[in-house]
């Protein structure tokens, strides 16, 4: 009987966790409980029951959200305000039709992954899927294919910056959560979802054509003619000024994460580079290059302007508890027994983080708190097995590719795929669940083969 209590008293942190985790996927898989009342409630119970004092219990949940929160509500913040300028003014439209222009099928395809990739940065995967769905339509009516044709890389490009690349608002949290370098993780999110996008897009997209998986029919219809979605002339100057918007704040914030390692120390590069500065600096770009020439335009911006921040208010919420959750986990010692734990047994916390992002993702479905739920529980294996630099970036990356799988019948995405493109749910599972487990799996093998060199 000593021994089990023994037992119980020393574990008891981690059974709490294992509670905790277990509680938190039922409230949101079955009760359908809001993932951000229920994030908050698992933080509140999880530290109760791993025996930490109630006002230690709400301490740790202050500190976590307010620590979290402190930055990601400015990252997603002007992440929003330069989406809109980009989304309202034309120039996400124009990038994509530039991008396009008069490819093949082949190239089309593969070109459509990038624009998805490109898009997704400012602008959030259900955004860009309602925006360059005409865009989709236009290309198969010209190219004579199945809509999915062009879809899939469309919609591997989206998911995978979506998930892979900051500033987008889930890997700019996990690499909060991590003290991941941000610089660091936009290079290794481009390096593993390049090659991810590519598989899961235009090359599964044209084995599956091959098989006749594509071919479906009752897609949402468009009402602009093909030859007017895809007309390049007009649109060409705005497509290099909103990739010039797009591509500053990116470029700032990793000259800035490259210069200590080169060498240079610099005040001045280390503030511009800061993804606060990066992000205001692109805004300013953005008010003065997108602003619009007719009245039309403008007041289309300042519509857009006066909605940007509807959609991130339940990213922040469902991100802060997030932190708060992981906070738990640290003062608990919850953490630093899961660590030993999974060091114990030979999981190195890369592969553990793609693991526990897989599991939970498959589990409930959002890839958001999945990353997030991944991120609290990782940390502490991260800094106990001394990860820093690089490896830490690639942490970031590996759970935000197990995040990214098997999104089925419980993810909100897979019934707009489903709704959009005009397929039941078997084929839905066909084509855009096999390519978002191409997406993260890919992803996956990316950052394992980084490890080699980086």
């Amino acid at each position: 009987m000593s021994n089990l209590a023994e037992f119980l008293t020393e574990w008891q942190p981690l059974l709490a966790t294992v509670v905790g985790v277990a509680g938190l996927l039922i409230l949101i898989i079955v009760r359908r409980v809001n993932a951000f009342a229920a994030l908050l409630f698992g933080a509140l119970a999880t530290g109760l029951m791993a025996g930490l004092s109630p006002p230690a219990v709400i301490d740790a949940v202050t500190n976590g959200f307010a620590g979290v929160l402190g930055f990601i509500a400015v990252i997603v913040g002007l992440g929003a305000l330069l989406g809109v300028y980009l989304e309202a003014s034309g120039g996400a439209s124009a990038m994509a039709r530039s991008i396009i222009g008069n490819r093949p099928a082949g190239p089309a395809g593969i070109a459509m992954g990038f624009v998805g990739l490109i898009i997704a940065i400012p602008v959030f995967f259900d955004v860009g899927l309602i925006l360059l769905f005409p865009l989709v339509q236009a290309l198969a009516k010209r190219a004579g294919k199945p809509a999915l044709y062009f879809g899939l890389p469309l919609l591997a490009g989206l998911a995978t910056a979506h998930a892979f690349i900051p500033p987008t608002p889930g890997p700019v949290a996990v690499a909060e959560i991590l003290s991941a370098e941000l610089g660091l993780v936009i290079i290794c999110g481009l390096i593993a979802g390049i090659p991810a996008m590519l598989v899961a897009g235009p090359y599964y997209a044209r084995f599956a054509d091959g098989r006749g998986w594509l071919e479906a029919g009752g897609a949402v219809p468009v009402d602009l003619q093909s030859e007017e979605v895809m007309q390049t002339d007009a649109t060409s100057d705005l497509a290099m000024r909103a990739m010039a918007v797009l591509a500053l704040p990116l470029v700032l914030i990793v000259v800035a994460a490259f210069a200590p390692i080169l060498g240079v120390q610099s005040e001045a590069i280390a503030f511009v580079g800061h993804p606060f500065v990066a992000l205001m600096i692109g805004c300013a770009l953005a008010a003065w290059l997108l602003r619009g020439d007719s009245e039309a335009g403008k007041k289309r911006l300042q519509d857009g302007l006066t909605r940007a921040f509807e959609p991130t208010a339940v990213i922040l919420l469902v991100t802060g508890a997030g932190g708060a959750f992981k906070q738990v986990l640290v003062d608990t010692g919850a953490g630093k027994l899961l660590a030993e734990s999974f060091l114990g047994a030979g999981i190195t916390p890369i592969i553990a983080g793609f693991l526990l992002a897989a599991i939970v993702r498959v589990a409930q479905g959002s890839a958001t708190v999945a990353m997030l739920t991944a991120a609290g529980l990782c940390a502490p294996l991260a800094a106990a097995a001394g990860l820093e630099g690089w490896d830490l970036a690639r942490m970031v990356i590996a759970i935000a590719a197990g995040a990214s799988i098997v999104s089925h019948v419980n993810d909100s995405g897979f019934w707009l795929v489903s709704r959009y493109f005009g397929i039941d749910a078997k084929q839905t599972l066909r084509t855009w669940t096999v390519a978002s487990t191409l997406v993260g799996c890919v992803g996956f093998a990316a950052v394992l083969a980084m490890g080699l060199v980086l």
